[in-house]
């Protein structure tokens, strides 16, 4: 059992963890996972390689039955050390960074993609890669200089569906113009003054491929990039007063829309 809190493992965790978290993690090629939940999804994934899990007796108990070849006991004091949460859970693993190609996307049955422009905020992206998953959407698709998916915020709130959906990251704007182009896909993107309905955009969709696309939290979607992509513009109605809404729940509201567009 690890009890000292200078132990090696402890710092190579908590680096993953910092403030110059992202480089380790690009440099390492390691990510780590923080909750029950998250580790269960992550260890039922045919497609993620933990290399190692920490873990207190308590959070060995929470995880339950499973198997691993690497298993390292803690004390709780250096459980609560190495974890980014106010209270661990007592359990924690670490997993190969496993970064995924557009190319891996063709072909896919329903063909219901959401691509996320430069956007910043953890806990968006988060909540829009568990709602991808609750929809159906094939996969979440995040453009160049937006958040580090695998930061431990963004991983903690997708509560598992990191794993049960895919996830790309660093992809440009000229990337998804040729993929679209290469699987026939269709481009809505949404903004306030869309010339097509929601619901109206939704029905085209029906049966074919196509992608969704939303700008950044403050600055939205760009002319240039609209323009860029060729995308057909999406305006999401509104009844009350209110003129826009925050991110995460246009985008929950538009995969609602599209999941359901042929019911």
């Amino acid at each position: 059992m690890i009890t000292s809190l200078q132990s090696p493992h402890v710092e190579a965790v908590k680096a993953l963890l910092g403030s110059r978290g992202v480089k380790e993690r690009r440099e390492r090629g390691q990510y780590v996972i923080e909750s029950v939940q998250n580790i269960k999804a992550a260890l039922a994934s045919n497609e993620t390689e933990i290399e190692s899990i920490f873990y207190t007796q308590e959070g060995l108990e929470r995880l339950g039955s499973f198997y691993h070849s690497n298993l390292i006991e803690v004390s709780p004091q250096v459980m609560k050390a190495m974890t980014d949460t106010v209270s661990p859970q007592g359990v924690l693993a670490i997993a190969k960074l496993k970064r995924r190609a557009l190319s891996e996307l063709k072909g896919l049955k329903s063909g219901k993609f959401a691509y996320f422009w430069q956007i910043q905020d953890p806990g968006n992206a988060g909540t829009i890669i568990r709602t991808a998953d609750a929809f159906g959407f094939d996969a979440v698709i995040f453009s160049d200089s937006s958040v580090d998916v695998y930061s431990p915020k963004v991983i903690r709130s997708t509560a598992g569906s990191f794993w049960q959906t895919r996830v790309l990251d660093e992809v440009s704007v000229d990337e998804i113009k040729e993929f679209a182009k290469k699987t026939a896909s269709a481009l809505f993107a949404t903004k306030s003054d869309g010339s097509l309905s929601l619901r109206d955009a939704a029905r085209e969709s029906v049966g074919k491929p196509s992608i969704w696309i939303f700008g950044n939290e403050a600055r939205g979607l760009p002319a240039d990039v609209e323009a860029s992509l060729g995308a057909k513009s999406v305006s999401i109605p509104m009844a009350g007063k209110t003129e826009s809404l925050n991110l995460a729940t246009a985008a929950s509201v538009v995969m609602y829309a599209v999941a359901n567009a042929d019911k």
